[in-house]
């Protein structure tokens, strides 16, 4: 079985290596130009793309955004044909017509960790004093939290960690942040994850869309692979990326996530073989900031370079929803999406020796990618983690920059837990600053930031101690604008040391789109005719601008 496996890997290996032309052969992704003179809502009325629908019997045609609205022009649209075609030839066709902004392929992903079932049984474990030690039955597996040098799977270097009991210390989360993992979906009564999911409280399950979002009955998340309402992971890679990030603690059982209080939003967009469509992956975003999460871990590689994929990223970053996302493993500085785009925060992985993982345990030629992208490292090789098919099995550990990406991901939930108003940029400048560097090896971990391990191995302790030390001088929180109450059904109030008569206010719904303007308003706003959904505020005075979200029920 272990030689089938291995052959399964080094033919998986070389298919996706050699991806930068995988992509589906009746699917594509455009957008039309918001230039065109008319609003479009069916892209059978304009008359350029008439042979489209003559010459290629067209299944589904739907935005992969969510904009509460049937217009189509400068939102991503996916197109997918009844039958396989010559999508080089369909692009250019579409190019010619000079209507859209963007035609591309609907490339492939994949998830980029893997697993092993066997289990080399070791049970020396120490105890530090004066930190949070969680009880969880297996957490001295958990080399990546605390390492006191006793793992027997690989070298083993005492603290090659990210110092998480001591940062445990500062905080274990909060239950107000919210985290959606795009991946393979979850197992959904594990109970490590009980009392864990982020609830649609504007849905109800009846078989209807209540909350006009596009997908009916969305209580805890959605599956993108069956287009359902339940995310249930049947290939593993997600059910253990999620535990890594946030699996219960002090239970008793399993595994200590990194985060364990935050809320979860499980998508599933890679089906049983681990892999699926960009267009899925970019829709799940457009859902993810609908639904209002604070930040989105995404353990997925493409290596083909998609617009509509980078404005969904560009979106979430505009919005201050950080972006974790995995470097791959195929130890080369190809760039693959969505780590590559430069508003996502990348993550290489580490051994329990603090090197660059170079192979990882699957795979001889595999390696943690490396690049001008890459921010951060994080261990991700040898990581335990939760099953998919069984409450209680916990032998299973898989290695990728897939299990390092959650690490960091529960890293920057327990920074937003102690001040949800950082932005983007700001928690990846306290990930690079508080990095450690030049801990591997010295011909590739140079000082200073390096290709290969980024800024160095993330260290939770000093994240979150550089989090509570900053002061309102060294942030601007934009507090001095509020906005109430939120979510809101009519009347958006301001309170503000400013003079809001002074404001001019536009407000955009996710996709960007202006949807209304107010100048020199006084403390409120009417907001009652606006379709329920997610939207950007964003208020000009005196030469600042601020951005905010409110949700209008």
């Amino acid at each position: 079985m272990r030689k089938i496996i291995t052959l399964f890997l080094i033919i998986f290996s070389i298919v996706t290596n050699a991806q930068n032309d995988f992509f589906s052969n009746n699917r594509i992704i455009l957008s039309l130009k918001k230039e065109i003179n008319e609003p479009v809502t069916n892209l059978n009325q304009i008359k350029k793309l008439k042979f489209l629908f003559n010459d290629y019997p067209i299944n589904t045609i739907k935005p992969l955004d969510i904009a509460r609205t049937n217009v189509l022009n400068g939102r991503p649209v996916l197109v997918i044909f009844n039958n396989p075609i010559n999508i080089e030839t369909i692009i250019q066709k579409l190019k010619d017509t000079n209507l859209f902004d963007y035609v591309e392929p609907d490339f492939i992903s994949f998830g980029s960790g893997k697993k092993d079932e066997s289990y080399i049984s070791y049970d020396i474990r120490f105890i530090p004093t004066l930190t949070t030690i969680p009880n969880d039955q297996f957490f001295f597996r958990q080399w990546g939290l605390h390492n006191n040098g006793s793992f027997t799977l690989s070298p083993s270097l005492v603290d090659a960690d990210v110092d998480m009991i001591e940062a445990w210390d500062i905080t274990t989360g909060s239950p107000n942040i919210k985290m959606a993992v795009i991946d393979t979906g979850v197992r959904m009564n594990h109970p490590e994850f009980s009392g864990r999911f982020f609830s649609n409280s504007s849905e109800t399950i009846n078989g209807l869309d209540d909350d006009g979002n596009g997908y009916v009955d969305d209580i805890n998340g959605w599956d993108f692979v069956n287009n359902d309402n339940n995310p249930t992971d049947d290939q593993g890679h997600g059910t253990n990326v999620t535990g890594i990030a946030m699996a219960n603690a002090n239970n008793n059982i399993g595994y200590a996530g990194v985060d364990w209080n935050c809320k979860l939003l499980p998508i599933k967009v890679l089906d049983f073989n681990n892999s699926g469509f960009n267009s899925n992956i970019i829709a799940s975003i457009y859902y993810s900031i609908d639904r209002n999460v604070d930040l989105i871990s995404i353990s997925i590689g493409s290596s083909g370079f998609s617009t509509a994929y980078q404005n969904a990223v560009n979106q979430a970053y505009s919005l201050n929803i950080p972006i974790i996302a995995c470097m791959m493993n195929f130890n080369n500085n190809t760039s693959y999406y969505p780590a590559a785009f430069n508003n996502t925060i990348a993550v290489g992985s580490t051994n329990p020796n603090d090197n660059r993982t170079v192979p990882f345990f699957w795979s001889s030629t595999s390696g943690s990618n490396y690049g001008n992208h890459i921010d951060v490292v994080a261990p991700g090789n040898y990581i335990y983690g939760l099953s998919h098919t069984s409450n209680s099995g916990y032998e299973t550990y898989w290695g990728g920059t897939s299990q390092a990406t959650p690490l960091v991901s529960g890293i920057v939930s327990l920074m937003l837990s102690l001040n949800p108003n950082l932005t983007v940029d700001q928690i990846n400048i306290i990930l690079r600053n508080t990095a450690e560097d030049q801990i591997g090896n010295p011909i590739e971990d140079t000082f200073g930031w390096d290709q290969y391990y980024g800024a160095g191995r993330v260290n939770a302790f000093n994240a979150l101690s550089q989090v509570q030390s900053l002061s309102n001088e060294d942030i601007i929180y934009n507090e001095d604008i509020k906005i109430y109450p939120n979510p809101v059904k009519e009347i958006l109030n301001f309170k503000s040391s400013v003079n809001p008569y002074s404001f001019s206010i536009s407000i955009h719904d996710i996709t960007g789109r202006l949807v209304k303007d107010y100048h020199k308003v006084n403390n409120s706003i009417d907001v009652s005719q606006l379709k329920n959904g997610v939207y950007i505020l964003n208020i000009d005075y005196d030469k600042n601008k601020i951005i905010k979200k409110f949700i209008k029920e």
